[in-house]
């Protein structure tokens, strides 16, 4: 990592302040409150793409809701094990909370072949089960859906959807259907999106959850 004389920088933390710096001078002016912002600028620094400085949306309450979750130990659902895997662990475990993933246990598994379905589907139907509250979505619009549906039928009342499928068949559209459901949610609209989205903006929420802690 190098500035522009040359000099390289090898400190983790002032790489990541002069990242900082670097969007907070590109992006100018924006909506984002002041909550907000460290969390797009935390996917900005995550993907190097400024779309999303103008394609992520929260809900009106996805922060207080989300942010006391967590404060009180909440149950994560993951819709992959890629986005457990860039989850900040250490700052989970301060906080109280888990992390789970079933898309790859073996009933799932099972299960989806049986019924020729999703194994993201019946895995989402596992998580609210066992009583995820915050669900982190970075790959499956069938997740997303799945959940949706549970929410409409009273399954589960989540206390946050990080809702960020990426690709190009129902991942724009299950997102635009969370916009609509009124569920507290943060979500990057249009295609993009991603297993590292879905983390880095878990971490950032759980970097606001310490700072706001009594």
């Amino acid at each position: 990592m190098t500035m522009n004389d040359g000099e390289i920088i090898l400190d983790p933390a002032a790489i990541e302040t002069q990242s900082f710096a670097i969007i907070d001078a590109e992006v100018g002016a924006h909506t984002y409150t002041a909550r907000q912002w460290p969390i797009v600028r935390r996917v900005i620094h995550t993907t190097a793409d400024f779309d999303f400085a103008r394609a992520t949306w929260f809900s009106p309450d996805a922060l207080e809701t989300g942010l006391a979750a967590l404060r009180n130990g909440a149950r994560i659902l993951c819709d992959t094990n890629m986005v457990m895997a860039g989850v900040n662990k250490t700052r989970l475990a301060t906080l109280g909370g888990s992390l789970s993933c079933h898309v790859a246990d073996a009933d799932v598994a099972a299960e989806a072949r049986a019924q020729g379905i999703t194994r993201s589907l019946l895995a989402t139907r596992k998580g609210v089960a066992a009583g995820a509250s915050i669900f982190l979505i970075g790959n499956a619009p069938t997740a997303l859906y799945e959940l949706l549906r549970l929410a409409r039928s009273g399954a589960v009342q989540p206390a946050l959807v990080v809702g960020v499928p990426v690709g190009f068949v129902g991942a724009q559209e299950s997102k635009e259907a969370l916009v609509a459901a009124g569920l507290p949610a943060i979500v990057c609209r249009g295609r993009k999106g991603g297993s590292a989205i879905a983390a880095a903006i878990l971490n950032a929420l759980m970097i606001l959850a310490e700072e706001s802690q009594p």
